[in-house]
Formats: structure tokens, C-alpha cells, sequence
């Protein structure tokens, strides 16, 4: 499974809803979530698919490679350095043609996105060290947030979830000399997915061409995290192979792997798999 990244478009929004546990959300419940304005940046990560290889363990060799949102290419760490996008700086391309044949469909998310981060910059109550690490928080801990989303939407059991709800996950400001300490998770919760996309026509739109894409290539469709810090929230859509491809374990305790992850500043996570042959990590 390789990765793209892309920062969609940003957008405000106000919400409503009572988590009643991890699984389950009741909309006409008093709010759960605080009654503001947040500045929602987005940034995708994908799964797809990996070249087939002899064994089955090593299908999942690519996975966590980032991916050229034009011609699919994944990364080769060591070999070759992808470059990012010079507006958003998020979006991966393998090469300037095909950054410049990207350009006509990235254009309108990649304007409006910036825009809307330099507005948030004068906000005198958007803290904008916060935005920045949580730029990087989505960045180093790609893999550790999709895995999540994978295990919360419990999209092995039941793919159909993928349609319908979103990952919601708080995080907490804290001070740190370590880069990778200087947020923690406060809670996380199931949310509509339509939170998401009622609230910007751009983004629902990106996140329908991706799942159609995702579709037409075998895949499920596109699961939605939110990662949020204060009035600050990121967008990840996912792009996730049918569950008969991912061999990952299921995990009840995904939030607490979360929780501890991120506590403790790792960036290493691979999630596990368990097979006759032994444990894969990857």
C-alpha cells in the first residue's frame, strides 16, 4: 500500500453530536463537540495496491511508500525523492511532468486551500504553531492514522462502513522540546461521514473522485479521518483495497495503540499480521 498526499481544500464548520462509544454517534443528542469556527485544512493518505509478489506477506512490502498522485509511481527511499507541491506543499509528484499535468485538477483545491491557511494565520485565536504541528503529525504518523481508521470503522468485518461514517481524532496541545511529543490524543470518536462532506462542496467532491477511483481499481471506496487540535482539523481521505487484500489483524485496542504511539513520539508503526508462516510487521 503506498501513499498520497494532497492538502484538500479548507473549510469552517459547526457541529452537533453526543458520542455514545466508539462505534456509535447520536446526532440529537446535546453536543459533544464544541460549538466554533475550525479551520479545516486536509491532507490524504492512500492505501493501493501493491505489485504482487511470491509470497503473500510481501504484498504489503510497498505499503507506507508515498505514491505520485498523477501516474501512481511509489517512492523508492533511497533512490528517489519525490517533490512536493510549492503551494500546498503536500501533494507528491515523481516528477515535474507529472506536477504539470496534475495541475489543471489540483489548481482549485491547492489556490483555496492556501488561501484559507493564511486567513487562518491572522486569526488571532488560531494558534499557528498548532496548525504547523499538526501538519506534521499527519505526516509522520500516516500509517499509524490509517491503520486506525481501518481498525475504528471495523472495515474487515464490515466494509459498508466505509460509506458512512469518519474517524474523528482530538488531540491535545502540550509543550515539548521533541517534535514528535508536542501533541497528544485526547479522545477519538465515530462521526457521520456526512459531518464532513455537508460542510464544503470541494472537498465532498475530491473525496467522490477518489472513492470512484478507488472503485474502479478493485478498492472499497474511501475512508474519512479527522484529525483535530483546538480549531485546527486535517482531512484524510483513505483510499482502502477490498478487506480480502489487507491481512492486517483486527485490533479492539487500536485507540489505546494510538494513544501510546503518539504519546510516546514514535513514528515507527507497522501494523501486524499473523499468519501460519509467523508475524509480519509492514
Amino acid at each position: 500500500m503506498a501513499w498520497r498526499h494532497q492538502l484538500l481544500n479548507a473549510f469552517c464548520c459547526r457541529t452537533s453530536f453526543q458520542v455514545t462509544s466508539r462505534s456509535q454517534i447520536s446526532p440529537r443528542s446535546p453536543p459533544y463537540l464544541k460549538q466554533r469556527n475550525a479551520q479545516m485544512a486536509a491532507v490524504a493518505s492512500y492505501y493501493s495496491h501493491p505489485t504482487p509478489a511470491s509470497h503473500p506477506h510481501q504484498m504489503h512490502k510497498s505499503r507506507g511508500y508515498r505514491q505520485c498522485d498523477t501516474c501512481g509511481a511509489a517512492e523508492q527511499p533511497g533512490l528517489q525523492k519525490f517533490r512536493m507541491c510549492g503551494g500546498c506543499m503536500i501533494t507528491q509528484y515523481c516528477s515535474q511532468d507529472c506536477q504539470k499535468s496534475h495541475w489543471p485538477s489540483h489548481k482549485a483545491i491547492c489556490q483555496h486551500t492556501t488561501s484559507v491557511i493564511a486567513a487562518a494565520k491572522q486569526e488571532p485565536s488560531t494558534d499557528e504553531n498548532v496548525a504547523k504541528n499538526l501538519r506534521k503529525f499527519c505526516s509522520a504518523h500516516q500509517t499509524l492514522l490509517s491503520w486506525s481508521a481501518f481498525q475504528a470503522l471495523q472495515l474487515k468485518r464490515l466494509p459498508a462502513n466505509v460509506r458512512q461514517s469518519a474517524l474523528l481524532i482530538e488531540l491535545s496541545a502540550r509543550n515539548s522540546s521533541d517534535p514528535n511529543r508536542r501533541l497528544a490524543v485526547a479522545s477519538t470518536h465515530i462521526v457521520p461521514r456526512s459531518y464532513v462532506e455537508s460542510r464544503d462542496p470541494l472537498v465532498a467532491q475530491d473525496i467522490q473522485r477518489r472513492e470512484e477511483r478507488c472503485r474502479r481499481s478493485g478498492g472499497i471506496g474511501t475512508a474519512v479521518v479527522m484529525i483535530q487540535c483546538g480549531g485546527v482539523c486535517q482531512i484524510m481521505p483513505v483510499e482502502c483495497d477490498p478487506p480480502s487484500k489487507i491481512t492486517w489483524d483486527t485490533r479492539e485496542d487500536w485507540a489505546d495503540i494510538l494513544t501510546r504511539y503518539v504519546e510516546s513520539g514514535r513514528t515507527d508503526f507497522k501494523p501486524i499480521t499473523t499468519t501460519s508462516k509467523g508475524v509480519y510487521y509492514g
